[in-house]
């Protein structure tokens, strides 16, 4: 069985309202299709959201042997869902581009793709190099290991060019004795590290405390059950263990650095579901751990924990509320799509990140020993001279940091380059001249004369939501994307001019393609297909149906044209034209003597704006294989590598009474399809039998109560014709 990958393809078959349409097979001899089990809001925006990865949707563009597995969803306000996608070839997860994010609405409408960029990719996925050599490899970069996970093989876009590689992550320390945590790629061919980046974010703070305040902790142990199992202790890893009232209130009592780090990570987990609807620092409602005691001037986040030492003159423990939200601010960058990067740019955001859920925290809390405030570690007198680290609103203030977009280049420090970003967050929140004792802002040259803020919730909030639409490439003009697309679709039209006059503020210029932030909606459309690929023989033909969806503002004539075909290939539309919310077939037409073999088809729609879908269309080899005799009732079709299909027909069926739900699967010699029977539980789709061998057969059998059912058919590896059979009660 392959579960990592499986679980996740097979968990893009989202559920939707077309669902419960009559099965296109013998509707006679299938099982006979139910009302559709509730949830139409999250199942539609998920549906659109399949499609449109699969389809290939604008940004989303992949080859056939590559496929987008949807790894997260997260709901946000107005009934949008973001769903984020890895992007896989032959079956081997992709890492440095081609990941992506899908925003739609519980109406069915794609509201925004964004995708990193990948090239075509095409290599051998045969490691050479064992996993066991690749980790022994990846540990003696380090001097000392805490830990390192098990391999796992991988492709690595690397400078515009695929390498089959093993990807581990070890955590500990250099032989400077400085912690490390290498996000490494061995090269699965040579041997040799590919690609190794330090995902230790540091970040210096203050180590003052509290006062007296409310933590929540086990009744023995510095361990909070509600938030993960969320635990606080010394550096080897242990929860302190003791009782009510924790730590003693000394400056460098560690039970007490406990109680702050704790205090704040709490309050932090807390504002982002209070304030944003986010389900805690990771997503899921955990957190990594924290550890201190660390007998250094530093403070970091490793991907595995976060780590607190002391400050410059060993007076105190570095665990102001700023400095820990900072370093979990790291988590929610490092956890959110696109995970974190490698460039210079994308480092300096990520500390932005961290000093922007610092100032998002103490906002939060409005603790009296710690007032709000947008500077960072302003009481920890890290150098002697009783400056903050960072500052917000003039970032230029501080070690002559840059203000504007325009002064980072490919060798600013990444600490440095938080600046741009931090300036244009408190812009956004606060405005260049808020007043009310708040400091004044300056704008770059070429700004706006001033910009007006909306708060620092719903900054914070605006913030939050483009962290979702995040992939790899992530930067700052990423971001003003991102931001934009969020403040229109979360506020309207009055906050995404905000967005926009704080990014022209610093010096980030408009981006092709970004939202309209006008009060009307902007005329649009999205296209899908289904099926997204399809076989022919030579001399024969195959269809699909180009549906549309009206996005924004009025319904529009959308043309429908194709292109890339190879020679002896036609194709049209019928009818060639349509009105946005309307379908038209595709046929595409081979001719006699085209060669076998698999071709992208470019399917453009054309109306207020351009959009395209790709066809992944395989010529020859097309017969479906036999075997399944046995069964009631038999379906066929074709998947391309990574691909899922639902069974009957792209709906389910339901049973009415208990019984055998017996499935055969034969798939394409020298492939590797699986095949799962999942039940509907109330609320998802869940896997009941499992065919995960690594063949092209399988059949499962499984004994049911009562319920709606379905089978899931995905190309784990390898692409072709199937049969499915199946027997249900």
């Amino acid at each position: 069985m392959h579960p990592t990958r499986l679980t996740a393809a097979v968990a893009a078959l989202a559920l939707s309202a077309s669902l419960a349409t009559a099965l296109a097979s013998t509707a006679s001899a299938a099982p006979q299709a139910q009302p559709v089990p509730p949830g139409h809001g999250r199942s539609l925006a998920l549906a659109a959201a399949d499609s449109a990865a699969a389809s290939g949707l604008d940004e989303l563009r992949h080859g056939a042997d590559e496929g987008l597995v949807r790894t997260s969803v997260t709901p946000w306000a107005n009934g949008l869902y973001y769903a984020a996608y890895q992007r896989t070839y032959r079956g081997l997860p992709v890492h440095g581009g081609g990941d992506a994010v899908v925003l739609t609405d519980s109406s069915g409408k794609v509201r925004d793709v964004t995708g990193a960029p990948a090239p075509a990719i095409k290599v051998a996925t045969s490691a050479k190099v064992t996993a066991e050599r690749a980790l022994a490899t990846a540990r003696g970069q380090l001097a000392a290991v805490e830990s390192a996970s098990a391999p796992e093989l991988t492709v690595l876009l690397k400078g515009g060019k695929p390498v089959l590689a093993w990807h581990t992550l070890v955590v500990g320390t250099t032989a400077a004795d400085l912690p490390s945590s290498l996000d490494t790629y061995v090269d699965a061919r040579t041997g040799k590290v590919a690609q190794a980046t330090d995902k230790v974010r540091h970040a210096e703070g203050r180590g003052y405390h509290n006062g007296n305040v409310t933590i929540d902790t086990a009744a023995s142990s510095m361990t909070d059950t509600s938030r993960g199992g969320f635990k606080c202790g010394g550096q080897n890893g242990s929860a302190y263990t003791g009782s009510s009232p924790w730590g003693n209130g000394g400056a460098n009592d560690l039970v007490t650095a406990c109680v702050d780090i704790m205090y704040a990570a709490q309050r932090e987990s807390d504002m982002l579901k209070e304030w944003f609807g986010y389900n805690g620092i990771n997503g899921q409602g955990g957190m990594v751990p924290a550890r201190a005691g660390l007998t250094q001037v530093n403070a970091y986040y490793d991907g595995t924990k976060t780590t607190y030492g002391r400050n410059q003159n060993g007076t105190n423990q570095l665990t102001g509320i700023d400095v820990v939200a900072h370093e979990y601010g790291h988590e929610i960058f490092d956890r959110t799509p696109g995970s974190a990067g490698s460039s210079n740019e994308n480092g300096g955001m990520n500390e932005s990140t961290g000093d922007i859920f610092g100032a998002l925290t103490e906002h939060y809390a409005n603790n009296p020993n710690d007032t709000p405030d947008y500077t960072v570690g302003e009481e920890l007198n890290f150098t002697g001279n009783n400056q903050p680290i960072r500052n917000m609103y003039n970032p230029s203030l501080i070690n002559n940091d840059p203000n504007c977009y325009t002064q980072l280049s490919s060798g600013t420090e990444v600490h440095a380059a938080a600046g741009p970003q931090n300036h244009w967050f408190y812009l956004l929140a606060e405005g260049s001249n808020p007043g009310g004792g708040k400091p004044s802002s300056p704008i770059c040259s070429g700004g706006p004369s001033s910009v007006t803020g909306i708060g620092i919730q719903k900054a914070g909030k605006i913030f939050m939501g483009a962290l979702l639409l995040k992939t790899s490439s992530w930067n700052h003009p990423a971001a003003r994307r991102a931001t934009l697309t969020t403040a229109k679709n979360t506020y309207g039209a009055t906050e995404c001019n905000a967005v926009k006059a704080a990014w022209n503020a610093i010096g980030v210029p408009a981006q092709s393609g970004e939202t309209d932030c006008g009060g009307t909606s902007t005329p649009d459309f999205s296209l899908s297909l289904n099926p997204s690929s399809g076989s022919a023989e030579p001399d024969t033909q195959v269809t699909a149906t180009v549906s549309t969806s009206t996005t924004g503002g009025a319904a529009q004539t959308v043309q429908l044209s194709a292109s890339g075909a190879p020679s002896g290939v036609t194709v049209s539309f019928s009818p060639a034209s349509v009105t946005s919310g309307n379908s038209a077939t595709m046929t595409v037409k081979v001719a006699a003597g085209t060669p076998n073999g698999t071709y992208p088809i470019t399917v453009t729609g054309t109306g207020s704006a351009t959009h395209t879908v790709t066809y992944q269309l395989t010529v020859g080899s097309t017969t479906p294989p036999t075997g399944c005799d046995s069964t009631e009732y038999t379906y066929r079709g074709t998947l391309a590598s990574g691909q899922a299909a639902a069974q009957p027909d792209g709906s389910y069926y339901y049973s009415a009474s208990a019984g055998t739900h017996v499935g055969c699967l034969r798939g394409p010699a020298g492939t590797d399809f699986d095949l799962y029977l999942q039940k509907w539980n109330g609320a998802a789709w869940a896997d009941v039998a499992v065919g995960g061998t690594a063949g092209a057969d399988e059949d499962t059998s499984y004994y049911g109560t009562a319920g709606y059912y379905r089978y899931v058919v995905h190309a784990y590896s390898g692409s072709g014709a199937y049969t499915l059979g199946l027997s249900a009660p």
